[in-house]
């Protein structure tokens, strides 16, 4: 194998590397996204199940201003009555503190529904409370892990391209410039191996004998007749 095809081999490897830390590193502010998505969810729970509280305890109130208004309606007409000296108006008035007791005591029937549905309500804000922090701390840790990951592959990924700085420097401009184009355009199929059938193992077409010999004889850079990628034989 030439030296400047084994050269851009390793070149290469280093820049898929480089490419693979790159799309890792573009994954990981997705993956932490994600995990405060999870936390969206459960605060939303929770603020659903603090609101029906909240409504449910207007609705208490409410009723109990209600109550204390036809309570007052009944002590006004009590007194009305004591004071009146009708008789067909004391049993109208009769009537009315009846009625208004009746719906004091629907209204209270309905205060003690409300106050259990509170109780209710009470349990589901303490049950979204609960799951809310459990998810907190799972999602502080996997979003501290992913962000321990980044730091660690943002490292690695500068090394690696320190490397790759290096590697250049010593192959050809021209050569350089073929590979990178072929490489973009390859999607990092650059330099590839051409098998014994002479299968290019790219595009997996089968080359000509004569670029086979090429490839094999080392004597100049060989390349496929298909998709143009660098050759070598082992």
């Amino acid at each position: 194998m030439r030296d400047d095809v084994k050269q851009l081999l390793s070149l290469q490897e280093t820049d898929l590397k480089i490419k693979s830390l790159q799309a890792e590193l573009a994954k990981i502010p997705q993956l932490q996204e994600s995990a405060k998505t999870r936390l969206t969810n459960d605060e939303q729970a929770l603020a659903e199940a603090k609101k029906s509280y909240q409504e449910n305890e207007v609705a208490i109130k409410n009723i109990e201003l209600d109550i204390g208004t036809r309570r007052n309606t009944i002590e006004r007409l009590k007194t009305q009555q004591f004071e009146t000296k009708k008789n067909d108006e004391y049993a109208k008035l009769g009537e009315e503190i009846i009625r208004y007791s009746k719906e004091v005591d629907d209204l209270e029937t309905r205060e003690l529904e409300l106050m259990e549905i509170a109780d209710q309500h009470r349990s589901t804000i303490e049950s979204a409370k609960n799951s809310l922090s459990k998810t907190q701390s799972f999602v502080d840790e996997e979003i501290t892990e992913l962000q321990s990951r980044a730091d660690q592959k943002r490292d690695t990924l500068s090394q690696e391209e320190s490397l790759r700085g290096e590697k250049e420097l010593v192959i050809d401009e021209d050569l350089l410039a073929n590979y990178r184009r072929l490489f973009d355009k390859r999607n990092g199929d650059a330099v590839m191996l051409v098998s014994h059938e002479r299968s290019c193992s790219s595009c997996h077409v089968q080359v000509t004998p004569a670029t086979y010999a090429s490839a094999q004889s080392g004597g100049e850079i060989a390349h496929c007749d298909n998709c143009g990628a660098i050759l070598f034989t082992q």
